[in-house]
Order: C-alpha cells, then sequence, then structure tokens
C-alpha cells in the first residue's frame, strides 16, 4: 500500500529511492511490482547496511515496516543519519524502546510520524468533530468493543505475531490503534489501567474447542486441505513471492497453525482505563469473533454518541483461506456485506441517526488513501491526524499498562511506567 501510494498518486511530491530487508527475495518481489506499475527498480539493502543506504541514497525520510521489535533501531538510526521518519504503529513493543526513540527525536530535533492509519478514516473524524463540537457534553466515559473475525483474528496466530517478544500481544500491535484513537477523541492522557486476558481459543490452549488439524505448517499438509483455519499461499501469487519463494533465504513460516504450540499472546482482554480528563473507558478485544467490526460509545453530559461498524458480517468459506484486504491479496469480490450507523441520543429526545461521511469497505474505511495523502502528497491536516512520537508512546502505554497488569493482577499507573513530560 506504501509502495503503490508513493509512486503512483504521490510521484509529485515524493520518490521511492531504495529498499532494506533482511530478506532479499522479498525487496526483488516488490521490485517486480514496481516495473508492473511502470516504476523503475529501485537499489537494495541488506538491513546491515541500512545507515550505508541512507548516506548513499540521500535518503530524506525512513519507512519503517519491520517487525515491530525491531523498530525501534531503526527509527533511531535514520534520525541519528538526519532523516525524518515515519514508522507502522505500533512505535515498538516496551517502554525501554520507547525512551530509546523519545530520546532521539529529542536529542536529534528530527521527526517521528506513527502511520496510525485509523485516526484518517472519515467516521473517525467525523466522531471526533462531534465530540468536540459538544454534541454528548462533557464526556464521562467510553465503551469501546473491538471483534476481529476468524479469519483476520487468526492471522496473528499464524505468524510472528504469535510471539509476545516480537510483537507486544494484541493489546500493542493491535489495540494501539484504539488507544490512540480514544486519546485522540478525548484530547486527553491515560492515567492508570486495569485489565484481563487470556488464551482462550488458539494456540494449544484452543484445541479443546475441537477445531484443530495435526499439522505444524500449512503448505503441504493433507490435515489443512479443508481446514478453514488454514492459509493457503501457494494459491496467492504475491503472498507465494513474498513468503513461500522466499523461505530459503530465512525459513520463516507465513502458515503456521493457529493452534500450534508456542503461542504467547492472548486472545480475549477486557480494559479499564482512566484518562486525565478525568473519563474512563472498558475496552475488549475479541480475536475469535463470528464477524468483524467494532462499537463505539461515548457518554457525556448531554447524552451519547454511539458508532458501529460492520466490516464483514460473517466467514464466506471461500475466504476463509485468504487474508482480510482485497486491496492488497487480490480484488475478488466478497461474499460478506457491511456497513456503519452514527446514532446521536440527547437527553429528552429521540435519537437521531446522522448520515455517515464517506465511509467505505475498502482501505481500512478510506482511511489510507486519506492518511497517504498527508505523509506523501503534502494534504492539510487541520484535524492533527498525524500522530507525533508522543502520540505513539500514549498509544503503545495503555497497552503495555494493560501487558504488567495481566501479568501482576494490580492496576498499573501509566507514569510508573514511563514518564512523560
Amino acid at each position: 500500500m506504501f509502495v503503490r501510494a508513493l509512486v503512483t498518486e504521490h510521484a509529485d511530491h515524493a520518490e521511492l529511492v531504495a529498499f532494506a530487508d533482511v530478506n532479499s527475495a522479498r525487496m526483488d518481489a516488490h521490485n517486480r511490482w514496481l516495473v508492473e506499475l511502470g516504476h523503475p527498480a529501485v537499489p537494495t539493502y541488506r538491513a546491515g547496511d541500512f545507515v550505508a543506504m541512507l548516506e548513499k541514497e540521500r535518503v530524506d525520510v525512513v519507512l519503517v515496516t519491520t517487525v515491530d521489535a525491531t523498530h525501534d533501531e531503526y527509527i533511531v538510526a535514520a534520525l541519528h543519519a538526519g532523516c525524518d521518519v515515519i514508522t507502522e504503529k505500533p512505535m515498538t513493543v516496551d517502554a525501554p524502546r520507547c525512551r530509546r526513540i523519545l530520546d532521539a527525536v529529542a536529542e536529534t530535533g528530527r521527526q517521528v510520524t506513527v502511520a496510525f492509519n485509523y485516526r484518517y478514516n472519515p467516521l473517525h473524524e467525523q466522531l471526533r468533530r462531534l465530540l468536540a463540537d459538544g454534541a454528548v457534553g462533557e464526556i464521562g466515559s467510553v465503551h469501546f468493543e473491538w471483534l476481529l473475525d476468524v479469519r483476520h483474528g487468526a492471522d496473528y496466530f499464524r505468524r510472528w505475531h504469535r510471539d509476545k517478544a516480537s510483537s507486544g500481544g494484541l493489546m500493542v500491535h493491535k489495540a494501539s490503534h484504539h488507544f490512540d484513537l480514544v486519546n485522540w477523541w478525548l484530547d486527553a492522557e491515560p492515567v492508570e489501567v486495569y485489565a484481563a486476558g487470556r488464551l482462550f481459543f488458539y494456540g494449544d490452549e484452543g484445541r479443546r474447542h475441537g477445531y484443530a488439524r495435526d499439522y505444524d505448517r500449512a503448505h503441504d499438509a493433507p490435515a489443512a486441505a479443508d481446514d478453514p483455519f488454514a492459509l493457503r499461499l501457494a494459491e496467492h501469487p504475491r503472498l507465494r513471492e513474498l513468503y513461500l519463494d522466499a523461505e530459503a533465504e530465512d525459513g520463516y513460516q507465513r502458515d503456521r497453525n493457529v493452534f500450534a504450540p508456542g503461542v504467547t499472546i492472548e486472545d480475549d482482554m477486557a480494559v479499564l482505563a482512566r484518562y486525565s480528563s478525568g473519563a474512563t473507558m472498558t475496552y475488549h478485544l475479541t480475536a475469535y469473533a463470528p464477524w468483524e467490526g467494532y462499537r463505539v460509545m461515548v457518554n457525556g453530559s448531554r447524552g451519547r454518541l454511539e458508532l458501529e461498524v460492520v466490516e464483514s458480517d460473517f466467514v464466506s468459506p471461500a475466504a476463509a483461506g485468504a487474508l482480510k484486504g482485497a486491496a492488497l491479496h487480490g480484488d475478488e469480490a466478497a461474499a460478506e456485506s457491511g456497513g456503519a450507523t452514527l446514532t446521536l441520543r440527547p437527553f429528552w429526545e429521540p435519537p437521531t441517526v446522522i448520515p455517515v461521511e464517506g465511509h467505505t469497505r475498502q482501505g481500512h474505511g478510506g482511511a489510507d488513501a486519506r492518511m497517504t495523502r498527508v505523509l506523501f502528497g503534502g494534504a492539510a491536516d487541520p484535524l492533527h491526524r498525524a500522530a507525533t512520537a508522543r502520540d505513539g508512546a500514549l498509544a503503545l502505554l495503555t497497552g503495555l499498562a494493560a501487558n504488567r497488569c495481566m501479568e501482576t493482577g494490580e492496576p498499573v499507573r501509566v507514569a510508573d511506567l514511563l514518564p512523560l513530560p
């Protein structure tokens, strides 16, 4: 998505100059796709030559899309080389790495932008404007429920995300999206967090539910042939190029059995957080739901605002062995349907269904294209959607505090993890 945006829609503002990666086969695949887009192939560098690449290619901005636990290595090196950085969320996976990034920003004066694309979703922008305009008055509480279906949710248990040391778990890797939205909507910071969670459905723990098949990875495994939880890499040309054809170089397997041993992340999590404004949030993330979407309910001194988004109302059998996201993984039509509803419920008045603005089921609700217009195309950003390193830290800290609480059973003060000025 980033590469396509750079070399097509925003080629007049930005130039893609090089790739760096731990796997040359994946870089070669991206260069083949660049040529298909009418763009010449770009130089490729091994990850160990990252700093040399910055100098040789005269890089201005680095886009970091590595495994989450390695973000800080490239962010800090780029900042000290005089570059600005755009990084995928989460900014990193623990407090020491976060402090390292914040210190490098302060030392170099360079800029880190965290690609929280959900800030750019038209629905989320609309919600922010309504709250800022006082639609519910002073905000007392937020309830936020996020459901990952058994196609999308399962995918975090097939790949490197299943290891909490690499991803921070779903409280960091996935929920940082949602915690950032709440920070942005409330214009407030998390103060204290309590959480409970467990691995309920996937991994060895989930075998008792009766869905597990006996194989380690899906490719060439007869037991995976009709498994709705198996990812069929060979059936998807781009996934084959990125993973099957690249395995010989680094051994990384993208299609692990979601019920295989070794999962160290949770799949069912609940959070209670208190904010600097005095508001509270209850949050729940379920990674094994039959449908995908979310509900946000904001309670205030003048009423209640409710947003419900159905991204897919079920998982069709035909789509179960593929990945969510037609824009990246092909343009096949999905059987599932969805939609969005935004309702304002003022005191002593009938509820009002507010027409939703610009909602689409493509590209994170239309957010991806809007984000790249700001990050790569120089578009105006009056809602301050471009998240700073400090914003990235605040979103991360809610998840880290939740993880700490799940370990200790005790509420966690965010400032005790990492004080921020």
